[in-house]
């Protein structure tokens, strides 16, 4: 088999059926984690950031919670996967919590609280009080989410094409894939070094490329942008209640959780290594190539503003840097991850518009249950078909 793609869902996805046995061939167009997954936040979440009651009203009850199970099953799975081989990708558990900062945002916040209740999903509502207290942070209130993790992703890919490799799977990088035939048992793969006859194609680019534009239609195509701050000061980040270690190590407690804000599109903040603040938000349409520079310094500046508008005592900070991340988002907020009818001998993992990286692994398991024919019954929530 062949995947296209060597972002993180491409090596979880080589790491996945090579562990199981399969013989495997990567085919990266540039370089192993530098797309997408080199600009992403790496946050594991523990839910697909899509309110629960939209998600009920699109795919039904009965999917809704089956899919949010599976992304809770996922963020945990992951998590103890890279802990077992041993990736060495700053790894660090921490939940979350989403705020409401406006009455408009906290009728939102209830209705999905509501929801989430009524379908026996957790859903512990935080006040301003506790908010303040453990994050710093004005808010009218805020939905707490007990599970999830931060990490590098691109360490966390890198580590996962190794381990790959150490069975079995062969990556090869700078190898564009040029086209993709099918018959009616086998694809042909065509790179520029030769033809490859294999049994399926596993496409994880994160959206269709030029190759499967007929799939297009299917999403609507968006940038986030995010920008890392200068180091804040030791003083600042008392001030703003950032967890103390002790000699041993270990954190008071606080602020264990990224921070999302109810907005649309949403906020995500969390801290990198106890020092810095990275934010991800301004969400927009595509920028032309020619404009992206500009708009990326217009959209960090953004970020900056909304920054200190949350934490006013960081007001003056410098960002470091500032970055764009394309993505492809579904009419329902879910990733399409499955086969699809016009194209036999493939399965797709495109249009994970979380903002997370659970639902890079999420995929691997989903398409390798496709590839055996072992399905979950969570996993009819993220076909094309539903």
């Amino acid at each position: 088999m062949v995947i296209v793609g060597g972002g993180l869902t491409g090596c979880a996805t080589a790491y996945a059926f090579a562990a199981a046995g399969a013989k495997v061939v990567l085919l990266e167009a540039g370089q192993i984690g530098r797309g997408t997954t080199a600009f992403c936040s790496g946050w594991i979440s523990e839910n697909p950031a899509v309110p629960f009651g939209d998600l009920e009203k699109a795919i039904g009850l009965r999917n809704a919670r089956y899919a949010w199970q599976a992304w809770r099953r996922a963020a945990l799975d992951f998590a103890s996967l890279l802990r077992r081989l041993n990736i060495k990708c700053d790894l660090e558990e921490c939940g979350s919590v989403t705020v409401a900062l406006t009455p408009e945002q906290l009728a939102r916040l209830k209705r999905d609280q509501q929801s989430r209740r009524a379908a026996g999903v957790d859903a512990p509502l935080l006040n301003a009080r506790t908010i303040k207290s453990e994050f710093g942070l004005d808010a009218m209130a805020g939905l707490r989410s007990k599970q999830g993790a931060t990490l590098d992703p691109y360490r966390a890919c890198v580590g996962l094409a190794a381990a790959a490799s150490e069975r079995g799977a062969r990556l090869f990088e700078r190898s564009p894939v040029r086209k993709v035939t099918f018959g009616r048992k086998t694809a042909d793969v065509f790179t520029a070094g030769g033809s490859m006859r294999v049994q399926r194609v596993v496409v994880a680019t994160g959206m269709p490329t030029a190759l499967f534009k007929s799939l297009r239609r299917h999403f609507w195509f968006h940038t986030t942008y995010l920008a890392l701050t200068a180091r804040v000061s030791a003083k600042i980040r008392q001030q703003l209640g950032l967890p103390r270690r002790s000699a041993a190590g270990a954190k008071d407690g606080r602020r264990a959780s990224i921070i999302r804000d109810s907005a649309d599109p949403p906020h995500i903040l969390r801290w990198v290594h106890d020092e810095r603040l990275l934010v991800t938000g301004a969400d927009t349409e595509v920028a032309p190539p020619r404009l992206l520079d500009k708009v990326v310094v217009q959209k960090t500046g953004q970020l900056m503003y909304e920054l200190s508008t949350l934490y006013p005592d960081i007001s003056g900070i410098q960002p470091e840097y500032g970055w764009s991340a394309d993505y492809a988002r579904t009419a329902e907020g879910l990733p399409y991850i499955g086969p699809h009818r016009n194209f036999p001998h493939h399965l797709f993992a495109f249009g994970d518009s979380s903002h997370s990286v659970t639902g890079a692994y999420l995929a691997s398991r989903i398409l390798l249950r496709h590839h055996f024919d072992e399905m979950d019954r969570a996993d009819a929530a993220f076909g094309f078909h539903r």
